[in-house]
């Protein structure tokens, strides 16, 4: 008796194909409501970290800069939040050494985490898209105390690119731990980001904005927004129940919105476009410049330290002996710089006026300019962020006051240039408008501006398309690697000949057999669903499924008088140039679990299963998971 060939079971092959091209799936709530929750542990733990940051460098910078060197810094009315210290002797040697012994010590400390170097944005963009979300443990401590250093001895830079770096290894610690996959591990990283700076800067709104944005050119990290707010809000809570609730700038009660200013607003986002580019110009530069140093890397930054020193020490003197400062009073050049842009929204007693203002302002732009790039261009670590609104500012300090002297209008406010000025720089270098909007207007605690906002950065955003303050950041998820191509690209990529199985013995039939043997042969097959009819010239022309020699052997009478030719369908078949979509949206179509891959003649190369074609498909995204955990 002839055995009856038996159907195989269903694969999990065939699972994962009809999942990924006929079914979809709700989202499952239990892992939102998972993730929200390890959100809220990043968000109290980033909160607690920012507190402890935050305190070390406030307690730094008033024993060595204030009590030890005589130097005061030039403060934004919401900056102090431990309160001023009372004045010393000014020590110029002092403060000429300064910013090279904190560089030198920060140098020291990255020695255990290299990548603490720099400002930390690029840093941590590059952990999410290439790393899984994964930064070392390390990171956390080596970074803050690098931080500490440099900016507590007068480094020209923000805190923002630390605690980027920070809250980023935080959330990755956080997901590491709790062992969760590399998606929710990459979401976490991004909620430390806006939980570390929401803290640090009292912008709950913006840092979540900032955190999802800054990871592209073009684009959002959408998923994660949502923790992101979670996480900011956390953190926000947590910061301001120990310093208080405070705005960073003050300024005038209010800025009325004046549709005839908007074409100056728009000429002033060309103008800091303009500034931003020999920024980032003079960056690079001192970049390589420093890599030529014959130093080691960790040293190279007591080199801007020290020149930075000289630089600051020397405008401060020469201020002092023209008695326009007072002696030691600090202009901003150390440090972030937000005290330059408070002094260019609403001036200072001491600040000249008219011509002298635009003339003051715009030379500070130059120290400013040239400071940053000393501290962040030879690896010290500080962020850009503070720099580049200090800069915006200034420009924008400037230019209001040039047009008061130039246009009769009671209505203008170089205050108000000065604050749009400030999100229209990072906005445009950093490619993030919208959350370097909503910064600024929480920062200076008012939404007057929003409309001026939106059009200047829209312009700069245009005229810095090909500029960008983070090389890591890519265009769109598209190109990231955190984002698993959509299959339908994952399948167009690959050809039928990269998957198809060719040289492999199988079971074939002319016109004429008789289905006795069809019926014996397909009973032996091991792994064949699909039995090609070849004619004379061994062209396929069609084909007998295991479903009809499993009914045909069930009707016995008819199988003296059935020849291969009456049981036979039209052919199904690939090419080998086929892509992989396009097979496998024939197969599930026809039902089969493999079809015969010919050449253009019709001779049959190899056979496509669906196991190889799942297969194909994992190896295709494995490299998107990231690394092991």
């Amino acid at each position: 008796m002839t055995p009856t060939p038996l159907p195989r079971a269903p694969s999990r092959a065939r699972g994962l194909l009809t999942a990924l091209f006929v079914e979809s799936s709700p989202i499952d709530m239990r892992l939102v409501g998972r993730t929200l929750l390890h959100a809220a542990i990043v968000g109290a733990g980033a909160g607690v970290i920012a507190v402890l940051f935050f305190t070390g460098l406030e307690l730094l910078e008033r024993v060595l800069l204030g009590q030890l060197a005589g130097y005061r810094a030039l403060r934004a009315a919401g900056e102090s939040i431990m309160g001023e210290h009372a004045g010393a002797v000014f020590r110029p040697w002092l403060l000429v050494l300064l910013p090279a012994l904190g560089a030198l010590a920060s140098g020291f400390v990255t020695r255990f985490a290299p990548e603490c170097r720099g400002g930390g944005g690029d840093a941590m963009i590059e952990a999410f898209h290439n790393h899984g979300g994964v930064l070392r443990r390390r990171v956390v401590w080596v970074k803050a105390l690098a931080s500490i250093f440099t900016l507590g001895t007068g480094g020209a830079g923000g805190r923002e690119g630390p605690t980027m770096q920070i809250g980023a290894a935080f959330g990755s610690l956080v997901g590491m731990t709790l062992r969760v996959a590399a998606r929710e591990r990459r979401i976490l990283m991004i909620a430390g980001v806006a939980a570390g700076m929401s803290a640090i800067f009292r912008t709950p709104l913006g840092a979540a904005l900032l955190a999802v944005e800054v990871l592209y050119r073009d684009d959002f990290e959408t998923e994660a927004l949502i923790p992101a707010l979670l996480a900011s809000v956390i953190s926000y809570s947590v910061f301001i129940s120990v310093f208080g609730e405070a705005t960073l700038f003050a300024h005038a009660p209010r800025y009325p919105f004046v549709p005839a200013h908007l074409p100056l607003y728009a000429l002033l986002a060309l103008l800091v476009s303009l500034v931003a580019i020999p920024f980032l110009n003079i960056m690079q530069g001192v970049k390589r410049l420093s890599a030529r140093l014959p130093l080691p890397d960790w040293a190279r930054p007591a080199v801007g330290g020290l020149a930075l020193g000289l630089l600051a020490t020397a405008v401060l003197l020469f201020l002092a002996s023209r008695h326009i400062l007072p002696v030691g009073q600090g202009l901003g050049v150390l440090g972030g710089g937000y005290g330059a842009a408070q002094l260019a929204i609403t001036g200072a007693s001491w600040m000249p006026e008219g011509v002298g203002a635009v003339e003051f302002l715009t030379v500070l732009v130059l120290f400013k300019l040239v400071a940053a790039s000393l501290t962040i261009g030879t690896g010290g670590s500080a962020g850009d962020f503070a720099p580049s609104l200090a800069l915006g500012g200034l420009v924008g300090g400037a230019f209001g006051r040039a047009l008061q002297l130039i246009v009769d209008d009671p209505r203008l406010d170089p205050g108000a240039f000065a604050l749009v000025g400030m999100g229209t720089f990072y906005g445009g270098v950093a490619h993030v408008p919208v959350s370097s909007l909503v910064m600024v207007c929480e920062l200076a605690g008012s939404y007057d501006l929003l409309v001026p906002l939106m059009l200047a950065e829209g312009v700069a955003f245009v005229a810095l398309r090909d500029r960008s303050l983070y090389h890591a950041q890519l265009p769109s998820q598209r190109q990231s690697p955190a984002h698993p191509a959509p299959q339908l690209d994952v399948f167009r990529a690959l050809k039928v000949r990269d998957v198809m199985i060719a040289g492999r013995p199988f079971v074939k039939f002319e016109l004429r057999s008789p289905m006795n043997e069809l019926i014996a042969k397909a009973a032996d097959a091991s792994w064949q669903d699909v039995f090609p009819v070849l004619d004379a010239n061994e062209k396929m022309v069609g084909m007998v499924t295991n479903d009809v020699v499993r009914l045909l052997a069930t009707e016995r009478e008819l199988e003296p008088l059935t020849l291969a030719a009456d049981a036979m369908q039209p052919a199904v078949c690939a090419r080998p140039d086929d892509d992989l979509r396009t097979a496998t949206e024939m197969m599930l179509a026809h039902g089969l679990r493999e079809v015969p891959v010919v050449d253009e003649g019709g001779r049959i190369v190899g056979f496509l299963d669906e196991a190889e074609v799942g297969r194909a498909y994992l190896d295709a995204t494995a490299r998107w998971e990231g690394p092991p955990q």
